[in-house]
C-alpha cells in the first residue's frame, strides 16, 4: 500500500508593516507615555503647589514636541455654491436659535468647538473667519475673579500648513489680539483655551490697547444689564491684497464684534480699521455688516 507523500508545510511570508500601520503604533505608544507622564507630573506639581493646574492633554504635549494629532483635525463646513454652511454640530449652543451662520465659501474652513465659545477658522489667512460666544450676567460675574493665563499655543486640531504658530508673531510689530476675549472667560479651562492662536489675529497694538479694548469693556457691561443671553461675533475683515506676518498669516484690514440681544432682538456691529489711527466711533447696522462682508451670523428674521 502507497503512502501518500506529506507536502512540504508553506513557508509563510511575512506581512510586511505599512508605514501607517508604524505610524499609528509609534502614535500609540507616544500617546501613552504622554498621558502617563502628564498624571505623575500633574500628581506632583498639585501636591507641591495645590494653587497651581494643569490644562494640557496628551495631544498638546504630542503637538508641542512637533508630533501631530493623528487625523484629529477639526470637522470643514460644507460648502454649497458661492456659501458655507456651518454646522457647529458639537457646540450649537454659541449661535442664536442654534442656528450656525453661513459665510462666503472659501477653503480650508474649519469648525472648532472649545467650552465657551466656537470658531470657524480660515486655513488661507491663518485666522478666524469669526468666534462666537454666548455671554449672560452670570458668566461675566464669574469671570470677574479669573486670574489671565497668558499661555499661547498653536492650535493643534488646525492642520500645520493651515495654522498660525508662536513664531509668526515674533517681531512682527503685531499684538497677538483675542477675539474671545480673555475678560469674558468664566473658568480656567476656557482662559486656557482662549488663547489658542486661532483665536487670534495679527491686532496693531496701539487699536488693541486703546479703541477696542473700551469696546470689549463695554460689551461687557451691557451683558451684565441685559436680562438674559447675548450673543457676540467677533472676527476680522481684509482687504483684496492684505499683508502678511510669518509664513503668511494675514493682517486684517478691519475688525468686527457684532452684538445680539436674544432677548430684545436687537443688534449692533462695532466696526474698527485695523490701525493706530482709529478712534471709537458710531457702531454700524446688521444689515450694512451682511452688505459689506456678505456673512449672514445671525438666523434670518421671521
Amino acid at each position: 500500500m502507497t503512502r501518500a507523500k506529506k507536502s512540504a508545510p508553506r513557508k509563510r511570508t511575512p506581512v510586511r508593516k505599512t508605514s501607517a500601520t508604524q505610524a499609528g503604533r509609534i502614535y500609540r505608544f507616544l500617546r501613552t507615555f504622554a498621558l502617563t507622564s502628564l498624571a505623575s507630573f500633574g500628581a506632583a506639581t498639585y501636591a507641591l503647589n495645590p494653587q497651581w493646574r494643569v490644562h494640557f492633554s496628551p495631544e498638546d504635549i504630542l503637538a508641542r514636541l512637533g508630533w501631530p494629532a493623528q487625523e484629529q483635525y477639526a470637522p470643514a463646513a460644507a460648502p454649497a455654491g458661492g456659501f458655507a454652511h456651518t454646522r457647529f454640530a458639537d457646540c450649537p449652543q454659541f449661535f442664536p436659535k442654534e442656528s450656525p451662520p453661513i459665510v462666503p465659501a472659501s477653503q480650508a474652513l474649519r469648525e472648532l468647538c472649545f467650552s465657551t465659545f466656537a470658531i470657524l477658522h480660515n486655513g488661507q489667512t491663518k485666522t478666524p473667519v469669526f468666534v462666537a460666544e454666548r455671554l449672560n450676567r452670570k458668566m461675566l460675574a464669574q469671570a470677574q475673579g479669573m486670574q489671565r493665563a497668558d499661555k499661547f499655543y498653536a492650535e493643534a486640531r488646525v492642520p500645520r500648513a493651515e495654522r498660525a504658530e508662536l513664531v509668526d508673531y515674533r517681531g512682527s510689530g503685531y499684538s497677538r489680539g483675542h477675539m474671545a476675549p480673555a475678560g469674558d472667560m468664566s473658568t480656567r479651562e476656557a482662559m486656557a483655551q482662549s488663547f489658542s492662536l486661532a483665536n487670534m489675529i495679527p491686532q496693531d497694538q496701539t487699536h488693541n490697547a486703546g479703541p477696542w479694548s473700551s469696546i470689549e469693556q463695554d460689551t461687557r457691561k451691557y451683558v451684565m444689564r441685559a436680562p438674559g443671553d447675548v450673543y457676540v461675533f467677533t472676527g476680522p475683515f481684509y482687504g483684496d491684497k492684505p499683508k502678511e506676518i510669518g509664513s503668511g498669516v494675514a493682517v486684517p484690514s478691519h475688525i468686527y464684534k457684532l452684538v445680539y440681544d436674544a432677548t430684545t432682538g436687537r443688534s449692533w456691529v462695532h466696526w474698527q480699521a485695523n490701525s493706530a489711527h482709529t478712534n471709537a466711533g458710531a457702531p454700524i447696522t446688521y444689515e450694512e455688516f451682511v452688505r459689506r462682508t456678505g456673512m449672514q451670523l445671525l438666523p434670518p428674521a421671521r
